[in-house]
């Protein structure tokens, strides 16, 4: 049984840790739009973990380290920027509170509900405060800037869903890995028994069968966002466009996104279902639900 003091010192060396392993994987991007925003490798998860296992208050506070590491890693955008409220918007919006809001992920921990459906629930309740705040700022902000004066509500919310929901769905199923696969609620997480989660083999073809639709997003957001953009030759600056939008090779798109649908309905509707652990399965062990 650890101290209150010993508690306090693995917390602190836990949530550095993680704020580190969170700027590490932020840096590892897997598409990048070029007015800003990207798509990383679950970046926000170690925070929502930090918040899962000691408490929101834990997690607000390694979200607001978090937060001032991205801040200082983009510290590029605020020469496209003028005016001391318009940077002070995109601090508070782009940066501190989109990425504090992590710490939040925690909420959803309580008695009975299992690990990984909690930390699904915060990755999914984190994303979306995280999508307003850009969204927000995309309107407000950078309306006339990258991002036009007019329906700037609706290209805000259309530039910003294109690497948010790529983002979204590598957090949710980095989330449900995780928490399908260690108990957190140790100080130490330990893998839980193999026989109360999937059986190996299932969790596995789970796993890719999870990043199918990832990679599809991504791959057609790559096909399309190029065609987004318009070279001001005048400014020097790039601008967001639809202009263009009937050049994507939009045959590429439907091919990437009709494969990936029809692997997961493969998938999910025949090979799962072979797979499937029966309810009962964990009982012989003796094993109670994770707190």
């Amino acid at each position: 049984m650890q101290t209150n003091s010993q508690t306090t010192v693995r917390r602190l060396v836990e949530s550095a840790i993680m704020v580190a392993l969170a700027s590490v994987l932020s840096l590892i991007k897997l598409a990048e739009l070029p007015a800003g925003g990207s798509v990383t490798c679950a970046s926000m998860l170690p925070i929502l973990i930090v918040a899962y296992r000691n408490g929101p208050l834990w997690g607000l506070g390694a979200g607001l380290v978090f937060s001032v590491v991205q801040l200082l890693t983009g510290l590029s955008v605020f020469s496209y920027v003028t005016g001391w409220q318009s940077v002070l918007a995109v601090v508070l919006l782009d940066y501190v509170i989109a990425f504090i809001v992590s710490g939040l992920g925690g909420i959803f921990r309580r008695q009975g509900r299992p690990q990984a459906t909690a930390l699904v629930y915060g990755a999914l309740l984190v994303s979306l405060l995280r999508f307003i705040c850009h969204l927000i700022s995309g309107a407000t902000v950078w309306a006339g800037l990258s991002i036009p004066d007019g329906a700037a509500l609706a290209y805000s919310l259309l530039y910003n869903a294109a690497y948010m929901i790529p983002e979204t769905i590598i957090l949710v199923t980095a989330a449900f890995y995780l928490g399908s696969i260690l108990d957190f609620s140790f100080d130490v997480p330990r893998r839980f028994p193999t026989e109360r989660v999937q059986k190996p083999v299932r969790s596995i073809l789970a796993f890719f069968a999870g990043l199918l639709p990832i990679a599809a997003l991504v791959t057609d957001v790559a096909l399309i966002l190029p065609h987004l953009w318009e070279y001001n030759e005048e400014t020097y600056k790039e601008s967001f466009t639809l202009d263009y939008i009937a050049d994507v090779n939009w045959i590429a798109v439907a091919i990437v996104s009709g494969v990936a649908v029809l692997l997961c309905l493969v998938y999910f509707l025949v090979i799962d279902r072979k797979l499937k652990v029966p309810a009962d399965a964990g009982k012989e062990y003796g094993e109670t639900p994770n707190a």
